[in-house]
C-alpha cells in the first residue's frame, strides 16, 4: 500500500479556524495511527487497476463479521496491508450481494449507493482522514445487512449462464429487455454485455435507462452515476454483478402493471422527451450562455408539469441557449427547494440533479446527453410536487440570496456553521455575507465534509454533502455562492451531536 508518511500534515485548524476546528482536530488525530491512504492510491489510476484474486474472501469477512466488531477487524486488516481500493471493492461487492434494491431503489439499499459518496470524501480530504468515511461506510453497511436479512434475506444469485447472449447479439437482447421491462432477460444480457463491451458503451446504456422514470425520487439516476465512479476506481473487472444489480434496480416499478404495455404517470415525461430527441441535430449544445434565461428558466420550473418542463427545456435549446444555463436553472431549482423544505424530498432533488448531471457531462451520445438534460428538468417538478405531498413548503427564494447586498462586516465561516444550529436562515444569509467578501468557497467546503465525518450518522449526510460540495463546481460563477449558501439548510452544524465512530476507531487502533 502507498505511504505518505513524510509528506506534512495538512492543517485542519486552518482550514477551519476557532474553536470548532480545534475540537475537530483533536477529535480526528487518532486517524494518524493508521496508515495514510496517499491522493495516487484513492484517485483512478488511467491504467487498468488490477486487484488480488483473492478478494472473495475480503468481502466474505465484512459479510460474516458482527457490526461491532466490523471497525476493530478492519483495522487491522488494514496496518496488516489491505490497501484502500480493496476495502473500498468489498464494501461495494459485498452490499450488491447482499442487499436487495426492491420493493425501492433507496432505504437499506443506500449500503451501496453511499458507497461512492463516502468514496468522493476520502478524495477530497487529507491524506490522514481518508480512511474516516470509509470506516463509516463498513459499520453502515452492516446496519443495512441486517435490515435485508430481516426483509428476507435476499442474496444475489448467479446468472443463468445458459440464458445469456452471445456476444454479438447481447448489446440487442439487453435493450429489448429493458424495453419490456424483462428482469430475467435484462439479468442474463446485461451479463453478456458486460463481458462483451467496453465500459463507455455500457454507461451509455444505463444512462439512457437510469433517467427514463422518477421512480424512487431518482434513486436510479444515482444509481447509475454511483456505481460507475466507484467502478473507476476498483476496476472494471468487477462490474458484472454491480452492473447486474444496477440493471435489477432499474427495473422496478414495485406495486405497478408493466410501463411497456401501461400508460403510467412516471413514464409520462419520457414519452415527451421520446418524441422530440429526434428534432434535434448534434449541434444542439452549441448555444450561448445567457444568465437572463437561467432565472427565467428557473421560474418554469418552479409552476412546471413534469411534461412542460421538457417541452419548455426543448424550446430553449432549440433558440439556441448553451445547455449550462439550462443546467444552472437546475441547480438552483434544487437549492431553492432545500430552503422551502429541508428534508428527503429536496435532498434527493440535489442528489439526483448532481447525478444526472455527472451523467450528462460524461456520456459521449448527442442523445443520451440532450435525454438526460431533459429528464434532469422534468425530474425538478416531480420533486415539487412529492414535498408538496408531505407538507408545508415555505415561500422563499434563492434569488432572496443571489440579490442580498454584501455586508460591511464578513463573517467568518466558524459563525456559519455555528448558526446552522441556531436558524439555518441566518447560516445560508452567514455564507452568502462570507462568500460575497471575498471569504474562500474552499473554507466552506472543507469544514462542512469535515463537519459530516464527525457528525454524519445516515447515508444521506454524505449523499448530500459530496453531491453538493462537488456541484459547486459545476455552477456557473454568477449562481455558484447562492447555491452553495442555500446547501446550509441540510449541512451539520457544528454543535451537532458526534457520531462516535472516532472513539470506535480509537479503541481499534489503540
Amino acid at each position: 500500500m502507498n505511504r505518505t508518511a513524510g509528506t506534512p500534515r495538512r492543517s485542519f485548524l486552518g482550514v477551519c479556524g476557532g474553536a470548532t476546528a480545534a475540537l475537530a482536530l483533536s477529535e480526528l488525530d487518532i486517524i494518524n495511527h493508521l496508515p495514510r491512504v496517499s491522493a495516487a492510491e484513492a484517485t483512478l489510476d488511467q491504467q487498468a487497476v488490477r486487484f488480488s484474486d483473492d478478494i472473495e474472501p475480503l468481502v466474505r469477512l465484512l459479510e460474516e463479521t458482527p457490526r461491532n466488531r466490523v471497525v476493530e477487524v478492519f483495522a487491522d486488516k488494514v496496518r496488516s496491508g489491505t490497501s484502500y481500493r480493496e476495502v473500498l471493492t468489498a464494501l461495494l461487492l459485498a452490499g450488491v450481494r447482499n442487499v436487495e434494491p426492491r420493493p425501492s431503489v433507496g432505504f437499506k439499499f443506500h449500503a451501496v449507493l453511499v458507497v461512492n459518496s463516502a468514496h468522493l470524501a476520502s478524495l477530497a480530504s487529507p491524506d490522514q482522514d481518508r480512511w474516516l468515511p470509509i470506516f463509516w461506510a463498513l459499520d453502515y453497511f452492516k446496519s443495512s445487512q441486517a435490515r435485508d436479512v430481516q426483509e428476507g434475506n435476499w442474496t444475489m444469485a448467479a446468472v443463468n449462464e445458459s440464458s445469456v447472449p452471445a456476444p454479438h447479439q447481447a448489446r440487442q437482447a439487453f435493450v429489448d429487455a429493458m424495453d419490456n421491462w424483462d428482469v430475467d432477460a435484462a439479468d442474463a444480457a446485461v451479463a453478456g454485455l458486460v463481458r462483451s463491451a467496453g465500459a463507455n458503451e455500457v454507461f451509455e446504456l444505463m444512462a439512457h435507462y437510469g433517467c427514463r422514470d422518477f421512480r424512487s425520487i431518482g434513486h436510479k439516476a444515482i444509481f447509475v452515476a454511483n456505481s460507475f465512479r466507484t467502478l473507476q476506481c476498483i476496476g472494471w473487472r468487477y462490474a458484472e454483478p454491480v452492473l447486474r444489480s444496477l440493471t435489477y434496480a432499474l427495473l422496478n416499478h414495485h406495486g405497478e402493471p408493466n410501463p411497456s404495455t401501461s400508460d403510467l404517470t412516471p413514464d409520462a415525461a419520457w414519452r415527451v422527451t421520446d418524441s422530440l430527441v429526434d428534432g434535434f441535430d448534434d449541434q444542439w449544445n452549441s448555444g450561448k450562455l445567457d444568465p437572463s434565461v437561467t432565472v427565467a428558466h428557473l421560474q418554469t420550473l418552479r409552476d412546471a408539469t413534469p411534461e412542460q418542463a421538457v417541452r419548455e427545456t426543448a424550446k430553449l435549446i432549440q433558440s439556441g441557449i448553451h445547455p449550462q444555463s439550462i443546467a444552472d436553472a437546475l441547480f438552483l431549482s434544487a437549492g431553492e427547494m432545500l430552503m422551502q423544505q429541508p428534508g428527503i424530498i429536496s435532498l434527493h432533488s440535489s442528489t439526483t440533479t448532481n447525478a444526472m448531471q455527472y451523467a450528462y457531462r460524461t456520456a459521449r451520445d448527442p442523445k443520451t446527453r440532450l435525454r438526460l438534460l431533459l429528464q434532469n428538468a422534468a425530474f425538478i417538478p416531480h420533486f415539487r410536487s412529492s414535498m408538496q405531498s408531505r407538507g408545508k413548503v415555505a415561500t422563499k427564494s434563492i434569488d432572496q440570496l443571489q440579490d442580498l447586498e454584501a455586508p460591511e462586516q464578513a463573517t467568518s465561516v466558524t459563525k456559519i456553521f455555528e448558526l446552522i444550529n441556531d436558524n439555518r436562515e441566518e447560516a445560508s444569509r452567514g455564507a452568502m455575507a462570507f462568500l460575497a467578501t471575498g471569504g474562500q468557497a474552499e473554507q466552506m467546503i472543507h469544514t462542512a465534509r469535515q463537519l459530516v465525518f464527525l457528525k454524519g450518522n445516515d447515508s444521506h449526510d454524505y449523499k448530500f454533502s459530496s453531491a453538493v460540495l462537488e456541484d459547486f463546481y459545476a455552477v456557473s460563477p454568477k449562481f455558484r455562492n447562492s447555491y452553495l449558501a442555500a446547501s446550509t439548510y441540510l449541512l451539520p452544524g457544528s454543535r451537532d451531536r458526534d457520531n462516535g465512530l472516532v472513539d470506535r476507531i480509537r479503541s481499534a487502533v489503540g
